[in-house]
């Protein structure tokens, strides 16, 4: 039960008044107290309808609710305002019940949106030749907590982590194993994944720079990768596996889990890309190159045009999306990788530049096959992308990952091309989600495209085009455009439940990601429209896209954060990359914050014993981590700041956390029992009435997580929560009080909050200790 149910009630009847089902009216709540609980802006639809001014509709409207409302209802009374809008007064002794009763179940927050449809999330996929670091978290946390509230919304949910061991950043690391006398084994105290990376991988770049003679190796190196039978391949799945495993252990650490991992050598060896290769061809969507810079190379021409679908924001560091392979089989010392976040500064690319500038025939050619027959990144994400939406028979068999045990989730499978005593599982969706960074939405859009001609007939070039032609509808909500009073104001946008907007004011875009017409960046799509979402106002919003590019921007370090670390940033704030060798691997940060907490948590509490201590530490640390990663716009850069992080003010995990732990501790003290029986009608203080607002408002702040593939707004219903109960503790008294059934009522809303606020945490995988 929630608020949702008031709104249902006042859509309910108001279609019955206006009995017109071409009238898709709004009903949200309200802006600001004096405008009631809920409002609409049918009046404004109505008006050019019925030739009249919305505010003559409205009262006309409000006067007949009135007197056609059932007795028994969860609204006291509707109110026209005079600007036009109908105002509506909850009926707060019923529903205060409906709320607080509800909020005890189980399904508390839940939303039947998915009826069990699959989606697969890929996220992650960081290249196994290095230490997770700080700009590979926001990948991580959001694919994570993206998942998590599509399961809370009825979907069922695969995770997909992208192992890619036969990349060039692999290629790297080997020349340094074997031909620049680096040992196999870390020095001690550190990981394998940390040697990996800090040493072998950057002083074997900087080694290029100054022996010619070792490109030669790396390219060999690259295409002995390739062939399964060969010792370099035996040797590359060695020390990846071990990579791999400890960047498990970071994202374990920090309650990120998965399904099956995918290694891209057992996709190269799977006969997936041939198959795909062969029907490409037979299409015609690809060309072999017989002069040019591309000579030799088979190429998707013009390729961007086959991206048309996905109309993402091209973000590459030169702005061309292209795929910056020199056709001699080297790959411009970059690591191209299209798929997902592969990279060293976490934004899915190392270099993520597109084609080099030369003025010749072939410089928008998106590159598939080199000439020397090794395959290029977006040629492993097509057949790949293809296996995640079950368009081609599934070539892999299933067995349990056994390096290391994934914690309490259950089985981590791994793609195996071994039968014998593997299990048959799909782990296919209807629809994919794939998180990757904006740099890499050029390459993105072609295989959006291209599964988009997949799965309607590779020869039906028509419906890789946009149906939204210009794309200027893409983003309008419902009731979210202008002019017709259901415009970019608060009530038919994208609401700001707590209250800070008014009937005059535009809000930004719907970013705030309300009820209805709100969207996250201005795209609408989601998983319900079904969209290419790039959280850019340029996205398609068509519901035929089952491929769903999640992109985000980059995170940096403050220059006091990057100075706490060990790096010298002239006061600037850093930005990471792995290939220079300035980053700070996601361990370290994790570190650094839990001897914070540790520290603060024994001043406050010496008695406590060590155990729990370490407990509390660790649910303040991840808290910190993973809020900050997902509590802005994924189309904004973060700046990581250790201190903020870890603030009891502002919008911080720790502000919400400890909001939490002081309702424990109120219900701690209180030491007993409540009564069967709460009479919800002493709760008639604004600021109780608004905090079990907030509380029945969970639902409908997962549906616009949904609806708007994003993490930020569950995260801001954690922080308006906590805001809203902070601002009731401040106004009322809740023990000691003379009137014991206010103090029971008072405690039991108490009690509500503590249970809403650690399930709302939960859905964006944070702890809530019950003392800080």
């Amino acid at each position: 039960m929630s608020f949702r149910l008031l709104l249902d009630e006042i859509r309910k009847g108001l279609d019955a008044l206006v009995a017109n089902p071409d009238v898709e009216f709004s009903v949200v709540p309200a802006a600001r107290p004096e405008f009631g609980d809920a409002s609409s802006n049918v009046a404004f639809l109505l008006a050019g309808v019925l030739k009249k001014s919305p505010r003559e509709i409205a009262t006309t409207i409000s006067a007949r609710y009135n007197a056609e409302k059932r007795s028994g209802g969860l609204v006291s009374y509707s109110k026209p305002h005079p600007s036009g809008y109908v105002n509506f007064f909850a009926d707060w002794d019923s529903l205060s019940g409906v709320i607080l009763d509800g909020a005890r179940l189980e399904t508390a927050g839940s939303v039947n949106m998915g009826d069990g449809t699959i989606i697969t999330v890929e996220h992650t996929s960081v290249n196994p030749n290095k230490a997770l670091h700080i700009g590979h978290i926001r990948n991580i946390v959001i694919g994570d907590t993206i998942s998590r509230i599509l399961r809370k919304a009825g979907y069922r949910v695969n995770v997909l982590n992208y192992v890619d061991d036969s990349g060039l950043q692999v290629a790297d690391i080997i020349v340094g194993f074997w031909h620049l006398g680096f040992g196999m084994e870390p020095p001690p105290g550190k990981k394998f994944a940390q040697y990996c990376g800090d040493d072998v991988y950057v002083n074997t770049v900087k080694r290029y720079e100054s022996d010619g003679s070792l490109e030669g190796i790396r390219k060999e190196t690259l295409q002995e990768i390739e062939d399964a039978g060969s010792e370099t391949a035996r040797f590359a799945d060695v020390i990846t596996r071990r990579v791999l495993a400890d960047q498990l252990e970071t994202c374990w650490n920090l309650s990120v889990y998965y399904d099956c991992l995918n290694f891209e050598s057992q996709i190269i060896h799977s006969g997936l890309w041939g198959a795909v290769f062969e029907k490409l061809k037979d299409a015609e969507v690809i060309e072999l190159r017989t002069g040019g810079r591309n000579k030799g190379c088979w190429v998707i021409p013009g390729g961007d045009d086959i991206g048309a679908a996905g109309r993402g924001r091209r973000k590459n560091n030169d702005g061309s999306g292209g795929d910056n392979v020199d056709c001699s089989g080297n790959d411009n010392s970059d690591n191209n990788n299209s798929n997902s976040n592969n990279s060293d500064d976490g934004s899915g690319n190392d270099d993520a530049s597109g084609n080099d500038d030369d003025n010749d025939d072939n410089n928008n050619d998106k590159v598939l096959v080199r000439s020397n027959g090794t395959a290029t990144y977006i040629a492993k994400d097509i057949p790949y992308a293809a296996w995640k939406l079950g368009l081609l028979d599934d070539p892999f068999s299933y067995v349990a990952y056994s390096d290391r045990e994934q914690p309490g989730t259950g089985v981590l499978w791994q793609t195996t091309l071994k039968h014998d005593g593997a299990k048959t599982i799909s782990f296919a969706g209807t629809r994919v989600i794939t998180v990757v960074d904006y740099r890499q939405s050029g390459l993105q859009k072609i295989v959006a495209g291209l599964m988009r001609r997949f799965r309607f007939g590779l020869h039906d070039g028509d419906d890789s085009g946009d149906d939204n032609g210009d794309g200027d509808d893409s983003g309008d909500g419902d009731g979210g455009g202008d002019g017709d009073g259901g415009g970019s104001n608060d009530y038919s946008g994208s609401n700001d439940y707590s209250g800070s907007n008014d009937y005059s004011g535009s809000n930004d875009g719907g970013n705030d990601g309300g009820n209805d017409g709100g969207n996250d960046g201005g795209v609408n799509s989601g998983v319900e429209g079904g969209g290419n979402n790039n959280n850019d106002t340029d996205s398609n919003n068509n519901n035929d896209d089952a491929y769903i590019h999640l992109g985000y921007e980059s995170v940096t370090l403050s220059p006091e954060t990057a100075a706490a670390l060990g790096m010298d940033t002239e006061g600037r704030q850093a930005h990471m990359s792995g290939r220079r060798g300035i980053y700070v691997d996601a361990d370290s940060v994790y570190e650094i914050l839990r001897k914070k907490t540790t520290s603060e948590t024994q001043k406050r509490h010496p008695d406590m014993k060590k155990q729990k201590v370490e407990s509390i530490s660790h649910a303040l640390s991840v808290g910190a981590i993973r809020y900050e990663m997902i509590r802005q716009d994924l189309d904004k850069i973060i700046t990581f700041d250790l201190t903020r992080s870890l603030s009891l003010e502002g919008d911080t995990a720790s502000y919400i956390q400890y909001a939490g732990a002081r309702a424990s501790r109120i219900l701690e003290k209180a030491k007993r029992q409540l009564p069967s029986h709460i009479d919800y009608r002493l709760l008639t203080e604004p600021s109780e009435r608004n905090l079990i607002r907030l509380i029945g408002s969970f639902d409908t702040y997962v549906h616009d997580a949904v609806t708007n593939l994003s993490p930020k707004v569950a995260a801001r219903y954690c922080h308006d929560l906590a805001v809203g109960f902070n601002i009731f503790y401040e106004k009322n008294r809740v023990l000691g009080l003379e009137d014991h059934n206010l103090e029971d009522a008072r405690l039991y809303l108490v009690s509500m909050f503590r249970l809403t606020i650690e399930r709302a945490l939960g859905l964006i995988g944070i702890e809530a200790p019950a003392t800080m």
